[in-house]
């Protein structure tokens, strides 16, 4: 017996919240290591708070920051787990174009997809 629509509508609910909750918590959770980290690295400077500067530029890039992130550099940690924070709802639109594909809803699989092309065009534009 096939499955019926409303029990594979709530399945996929389900799946897309598991997704959004399980990229939350381990962004929030790698921000905290990389957060507890810095705290122990950087303990005896006083912030200046008069001069201002951006993010060092070893962790302007995805491909640094993984570098970075993967030898312990807790700047870089934190980095990650923002990066993971902001790659969570882009994964939830790339796993919904799968959904539709499935389904044979093609019209919302070209929907879906040009949301998905604009947002990895808005990040990786320059």
């Amino acid at each position: 017996m096939a499955e019926s629509s409303s029990k594979r509508d709530r399945r996929f609910e389900l799946l897309l919240g598991r997704l959004l909750r399980t990229g939350f918590l381990l962004s929030a959770a790698v921000v905290l290591l990389g957060g507890v980290l810095y705290l122990i690295q950087y303990r005896q400077r006083s912030p200046q708070y008069q001069i201002f500067r951006g993010e060092p530029a070893d962790i302007r890039y995805a491909r640094d920051v993984l570098r970075d992130a993967f030898r312990g550099h807790s700047r870089a940690l934190i980095q990650l787990g923002l990066l993971l924070l902001i790659a969570t709802p882009i994964a939830r639109v790339a796993f919904s174009v799968v959904e539709f594909a499935r389904e044979r809803d093609w019209l919302y699989v070209a929907t879906t997809l040009i949301v998905l092309a604009v947002l990895i065009f808005s990040l990786a534009g320059r």
